[in-house]
C-alpha cells in the first residue's frame, strides 16, 4: 500500500500529466467547423479506430524533440493495434489475450484508447470497465490515464460533451455523466458481486498481472489462475463481456500462458522483429535501433520482453553454447545411446519425464532425438518404442535407464507395452553410483562450453527440444526447476565417453518390425 506521502507525489504528476493533455488537445484548428461537418468527421472517427487514436490521442502518438517539446513526427498505429480493436468492438463476448513485447503500446490501446473508442459509438458498447493491475496502486494508476482523458481531453469534450462526474482514480472508482462506471482493482482481490446499480462488468482488462517472484512458483501461478477464472471472469454477467488480458510473456509457467491456453480464447501474440530484424511496428522504431537495443539488454532480455520467448538462464550453461547442426546418417556414429530419466512415480504428470538420443562421432556429441514432457510412464514406453521401431536395421542402440528408476511398476509398462508389439525393448540398467546430480552435469558442461556439443537442426523448433534446452539453461544450484533434460544427457554423455566404441552389443530381444524409414 502506498504512503500518504507517495499518493500525494502520484497525484502532482497526475495533474501535471492533465495539463499536458489539456494543451495538447485543443481545438483550434477546428473553429470555423459547422456542425454538420462535425457530425460527418465523427462518424468517420468512429468508424476509423487508426483516425479516431490520430485525433484525439496526439499527445502519445506524437513523437517530440526532449529539448524545445516541438513535434517531430506522428508515430501511427501498428495494423496489429487496428486489428485488435477491431476484433474487440465486434465481439461483445470476447474472451482475448494480447501478447505484445515492452513498448508496443499494449496498456495504451487496451486500456485507454480502445474502451474510450467503444465508448462514444453512437450507442455506447460498454458501461462498467474494471482495470486489473499487479496491485492495487499499479491499477490505479492505469485508471487514472483513461479518466484524465475524459476529464481533460478537449477534443473529446467538444465532440461528446462533459464527462466529469463522481469518484476519482485515487479511490479505485468513478463513473461519467453518462453513467459508465470505471473501477480499480488489485491482484488477489475479490470482484464478486461487482456491480453498479443494475449493471456487472462488461469490460474486464488485466494488465501486466504476471512478475518474475510469481513465476518463479508454480503453485502461486496456479492459484493466480484460478482466481483469474473464477473471480475475475465470474465478475460478468454469466460470462457475457469483454475479458482481455495483456502484457508480454516472461514465463513459460505463467498466468498469462495459462489463460492464452484455454479454449475459446483469442491470442494475440506479437514479437518485436521478424526473423530477418525488420520491426514489427515499423511505423515506431528502425531495423538498426531495434537492433542497438538488443545488442544492450542482452539475448536472455531480449528474447524474455521483446519477442515472447522468455529464456531463464541459470549459473551452469550459457545460451551461447547451444548450437545446431544437421545429424549424420545413423549409421555413421561411432555410438548411440538412448537414456531415459522417468521421474519418480508412474502415476505424477507434473514432473517431467525425458529421453534423450546422443550420438558421438570423432570428438563431437550430437543430441539425435528426445522427448521431453510431463507425461504418463505408458506415454514415455511409447515413445522408446517408436524410436526403437524408426530405427534402419543396420544401426545399434543402447537403451538405458538409471537402476533405482527400474522398479516393477516402470518394467510392467514396459513389458506391457512389448507384448502388444511381439518384442520387448532391449533396456539395460546404469548401475553406476552417481555422485551429486549438480556436481555430475557441471563435469560435462565444458564439452558445451568448448563446443563440442550439437543440437539435430531439424529439430530446433519442437516442443521436445525447446524444453530440454529451458531446462538446461535454467539449471543451477538451490533451484527448484526442472532438470529433467540434462540429468539424463549426463547419463547418456557419460556412456558414450566411457564407451567410445562399442562393438559386441546385437540389440534385439524377438524380431523387430520393419523400420520406418525416419532416418
Amino acid at each position: 500500500m502506498a504512503s500518504p506521502s507517495d499518493i500525494k507525489l502520484r497525484y502532482l504528476e497526475w495533474k501535471e500529466h492533465c495539463k499536458q493533455v489539456q494543451t495538447l488537445t485543443e481545438t483550434a484548428s477546428l473553429a470555423h467547423e459547422t456542425p454538420s461537418e462535425k457530425d460527418l468527421r465523427i462518424a468517420r472517427l468512429r468508424k476509423d479506430y487508426a483516425a479516431f487514436c490520430e485525433y484525439y490521442f496526439p499527445h502519445y502518438l506524437t513523437l517530440r524533440d526532449k529539448t524545445t517539446g516541438k513535434p517531430v513526427r506522428i508515430i501511427h498505429n501498428a495494423p496489429f493495434h487496428n486489428a485488435a480493436a477491431k476484433q474487440i468492438k465486434e465481439n461483445p463476448n470476447l474472451k482475448a489475450v494480447f501478447k505484445w513485447p515492452r513498448g508496443h503500446a499494449k496498456s495504451t490501446h487496451c486500456d485507454i484508447f480502445t474502451p474510450l473508442w467503444l465508448m462514444f459509438q453512437t450507442l455506447p458498447l460498454i458501461k462498467f470497465m474494471v482495470i486489473v493491475g499487479k496491485s492495487e496502486d499499479a491499477a490505479k494508476r492505469l485508471l487514472g490515464d483513461i479518466q484524465a482523458e475524459l476529464e481533460f481531453n478537449q477534443r473529446l469534450i467538444a465532440d461528446f460533451g462533459e464527462q466529469k462526474n463522481l469518484g476519482n482514480w485515487e479511490e479505485g472508482e468513478f463513473t461519467t455523466q453518462s453513467g459508465i462506471h470505471f473501477l480499480a482493482c488489485g491482484r488477489g482481490q475479490s470482484p464478486r458481486g461487482l456491480r453498479n446499480r443494475e449493471d456487472r462488468p462488461d469490460y474486464i482488462v488485466i494488465d501486466d498481472l504476471d512478475d518474475d517472484e510469481l513465476c518463479r512458483n508454480e503453485d502461486r501461478v496456479r492459484k493466480m489462475t484460478e482466481w483469474v477464472v473464477e473471480a475475475l471472469f465470474g465478475a460478468l454477467d454469466v460470462g457475457r463481456g469483454r475479458f482481455i488480458m495483456v502484457g508480454n510473456l516472461i514465463a513459460k509457467k505463467s498466468v498469462l500462458a495459462n489463460i492464452a491456453a484455454k479454449k475459446g480464447v483469442l491470442v494475440s501474440e506479437i514479437k518485436a522483429v521478424d526473423a530477418d530484424g525488420n520491426p514489427t511496428w515499423k511505423e515506431k522504431w528502425t531495423k538498426e535501433e531495434a537492433q542497438q537495443y538488443a545488442d544492450f539488454v542482452g539475448y536472455a532480455a531480449w528474447n524474455k520482453e521483446m519477442m515472447n520467448n522468455p529464456i531463464t538462464e541459470g549459473t551452469i550453461f550459457k545460451h551461447t553454447w547451444i548450437k545446431y547442426k544437421k545429424i549424420l546418417p545413423l549409421h555413421k556414429y561411432d555410438q548411440i545411446v538412448c537414456y531415459t530419466d522417468p521421474s519418480f512415480k508412474a502415476s505424477k504428470t507434473n514432473d517431467y519425464k525425458a529421453s534423450r538420443v546422443w550420438g558421438k562421432t570423432g570428438n563431437e556429441l550430437h543430441l539425435i532425438d528426445c522427448y521431453v514432457r510431463q507425461d504418463t510412464v505408458s506415454g514415455m514406453v511409447r515413445w522408446l518404442y517408436n524410436f526403437y521401431e524408426s530405427l534402419p536395421e543396420n544401426v545399434a542402440v543402447l537403451f538405458y535407464m538409471e537402476a533405482n528408476f527400474m522398479q516393477d511398476t516402470i518394467l510392467d509398462e514396459f513389458t506391457r507395452e512389448g507384448e502388444i508389439r511381439g518384442y520387448q525393448l532391449p533396456l539395460m540398467p546404469d548401475k553406476r553410483k552417481k555422485p551429486e546430480k549438480i556436481a555430475r552435469i557441471e563435469a560435462v558442461s565444458p564439452l558445451w562450453e568448448r563446443g563440442f556439443v550439437f543440437y539435430n537442426e531439424d529439430l530446433r523448433n519442437t516442443t521436445d527440444m525447446q524444453t530440454g534446452i529451458e531446462q538446461t539453461l535454467a539449471l543451477e544450484r538451490g533451484s527448484n526447476a526442472h532438470d529433467d533434460a540434462p540429468d539424463a544427457d549426463e547419463g547418456a554423455i557419460f556412456i558414450l565417453q566411457k564407451f567410445t566404441r562399442h562393438t559386441s552389443f546385437t540389440p534385439i530381444f524377438g524380431k523387430r518390425p520393419s523400420p520406418k524409414n525416419r532416418w
